[in-house]
């Protein structure tokens, strides 16, 4: 399988399950309707956030929000694009690949949200102690792992003496 069927895969394994997991929550359960499913350590809810990654611009005037949100969400995209679909060259990794499909996976799922809903659908509550993460979604796992993959690809990058930028 060739580097770009291979993203192009993953690509859309994350865009079908981000897809799928927001329509049964939006179908199943109304806004803020809880689920405990590990009690005191994560919960099913249901939540609709306006805003960025933890809230962040929800508070902000709805159609310069939207406009900021979408903007940057399309310019991340074509630059992972990019980065993904180019030629390859020889310091291009597996992770590497992964990772930038993970991340536009994430970011085309979100971007579909904001797009056709003006919200995202996050689903996903995890409690450390007294600690309430953020609620998150399919997509924004898909991220943090991508880049993940992408923060230890360039640390063993650097470690092995090969340069990251090939």
């Amino acid at each position: 399988m060739t580097h770009r069927l291979q993203s192009a895969a993953i690509i859309a394994g994350v865009v079908l399950l981000d897809r799928a997991s927001k329509l049964y929550i939006r179908a199943n359960l109304s806004p803020w309707d809880l689920i405990p499913v590990i009690p005191g350590f994560f919960n099913i809810v249901h939540t609709e956030n306006p805003g960025a990654a933890f809230g962040v611009f929800a508070d902000a005037g709805g159609a310069w929000r939207s406009l900021l949100l979408i903007g940057v969400s399309i310019a991340v995209m074509a630059v992972v694009g990019y980065l993904l679909f180019r030629a390859p060259r020889p310091a291009d990794t597996t992770a590497m690949r992964i990772g930038f499909a993970l991340v536009f996976g994430g970011a085309l799922g979100n971007l579909w949200d904001r797009l056709f809903r003006g919200t995202v659908t996050d689903f996903l509550q995890f409690f450390f102690g007294s600690y309430e993460f953020p609620s998150f979604n399919a997509a924004d796992s898909a991220i943090t792992i991508g880049a993940a993959l992408l923060l230890i690809d360039l640390w063993r990058s650097r470690g092995a003496g090969r340069s990251p930028a090939g």
